[in-house]
């Protein structure tokens, strides 16, 4: 089968890296921290995949701005304490090497910062996978279509042979603003009506689903 995507755009938490749960646990403790009433998981788990920044004032919009420091150190203070036991889903490092091998180019685009998809990449060993990274402090923040676009230039694909794959309505919005195909997986942080209501191409519910899905479409 002649192969349908040159480029496959991965976001990194709650797509290749079971890290959704321990961002919504660092985001409550931080608001916990500021003495701000308890953050509701559903609101922590809509903002995963947006930058940081974005996402605190998304999530806890009422904070005086000169707050927001705060938080973000506080935040980044609890997810980065634990961050090197969190582990990718299962099967994620023998579906890349499998995508690698068949010649695809493999890229990021994350809310993370430089320095936390750095650590990530580190800790996972997947670093050498992947021929592009773009992260949110670099780039506006999804669903803006800058990180796609500026992967797609740097290594020379097209909107209709790139594949953009997450977890959020964040990730899909992104791919349709930047005229790319979408594949959502249902294991991260949004729900599945959610991100169904997006018209992905798919909509894929166990890691094993998603490396299926992808050696056979893709």
């Amino acid at each position: 089968m002649a192969e349908r995507f040159d480029l496959i755009v991965f976001d990194w938490d709650g797509t290749l890296m079971d890290s959704a749960g321990a961002i919504v646990r660092a985001m409550q403790a931080a608001v916990r921290d500021l003495g701000l009433a308890d953050l509701p998981e559903e609101r922590a788990r809509y903002v995963i995949g947006l930058g940081l920044g974005d996402a605190l004032r998304h999530a806890v919009p009422d904070l005086e701005a000169s707050a927001y420091p705060r938080m973000i150190e506080r935040y980044r203070h609890h997810y980065l304490s634990s961050d090197h036991e969190l582990s990718l889903f299962d099967g994620m490092a023998a579906m890349i090497d499998a995508l690698a091998a068949r010649g695809h180019m493999l890229a990021v685009a994350t809310g993370k910062s430089r320095v936390g998809l750095d650590r990530a990449l580190g800790h996972s060993g997947l670093g050498s996978y992947f021929h592009a990274t773009r992260c949110a402090d670099e780039s506006f923040s999804k669903p803006h279509p800058a990180m796609l676009e500026a992967l797609m230039d740097e290594l020379g694909a097209t909107p209709e042979r790139t594949l953009m794959i997450g977890d959020t309505t964040h990730d899909l919005q992104m791919a349709r603003n930047a005229r790319t195909a979408g594949l959502a997986v249902s294991f991260g942080a949004h729900p599945v009506s959610a991100l169904e209501a997006e018209a992905p191409l798919a909509c894929v519910h166990t890691p094993g689903e998603l490396a299926s899905w992808l050696l056979e479409n893709a």
